[in-house]
């Protein structure tokens, strides 16, 4: 994971280390003395596409610097069922109050990973994209993003800020298609790319007239996607969600 992310993605790791922490992990201060030093490991219980071992390691570097998480895999590598992972290794006390919060980490993101690997390959032999949206858990987008990205998937925008796309309730206010690309082409850069949401082949067409760049197929039946691709014909970038 890059340098750069890791200020943002500590901020969501602190927030989730308070969320189970709160004041302090009061068993494990019971039963565990500071000095009490181990080791734990990290076995997978599936087939796995790891994702969020970085993420795994920070937490418990949050917890106590001098926690050390060795590894035998990196992230979008496939680890077979029952296979080892890592060791985690120093402070008991650590790594019993640090598991949970590190583990919810690993294990949502493998899966997140491993569904999109999936994806993939079922795609393989096609031109097709796999691609994700911004239906994520919040506060999590930069992660989950992430572990689309080791899934073999690829990331559609970040936020609203990053793309333009023009959905139906856009649509609503606007009037039209026609009108709503009329308005939004004189107040954006052309260098950006505008994309139209449409949900039936009249919409196609009049996406495609009104100069959109590219179109969402949303919630269309498959005989509609063939004719919505066919009538696209290479002019313009064809995406489809929702039913598939």
């Amino acid at each position: 994971m890059k340098e750069g992310y890791l200020s943002p993605i500590d901020k969501i790791i602190d927030s989730a280390l308070e969320e189970d922490l709160g004041p302090g992990d009061i068993t494990t201060a019971a039963l565990v003395d500071l000095s009490v030093k181990g080791e734990a490991r990290l076995i997978a219980k599936e087939e796995i596409i790891l994702a969020g071992i970085e993420i795994f390691s920070r937490v418990f570097s949050r917890l106590d610097p001098e926690i050390v998480v060795e590894t035998k895999y990196r992230d979008g590598e496939a680890v077979s069922n029952g296979e080892d992972i890592g060791i985690v290794k120093g402070s008991m006390r650590g790594i019993l109050s640090g598991e949970r919060t590190a583990l919810n980490f690993l294990q949502r993101l493998s899966g997140i990973a491993t569904l999109t690997r999936k994806y993939v390959e079922r795609t393989d032999s096609s031109k097709v994209r796999v691609i994700d949206t911004r239906k994520t858990t919040p506060g999590l987008r930069i992660l989950e993003k992430y572990a689309v990205r080791r899934g073999g998937g690829f990331n559609h925008r970040f936020g609203l800020f990053d793309g333009i796309l023009i959905k139906d309730n856009h649509i609503a206010v606007a009037g039209s298609i026609a009108k709503a690309l009329a308005r939004i082409k004189g107040r954006v850069p052309h260098t950006l790319r505008i994309e139209v949401e449409v949900e039936d082949i009249k919409g196609v067409e009049e996406a495609i007239g009104a100069g959109a760049d590219a179109i969402l197929l949303d919630n269309m039946p498959l005989k509609e996607m063939r004719e919505a691709v066919s009538i696209a014909g290479g002019r313009v970038l064809v995406e489809a969600s929702g039913g598939i």
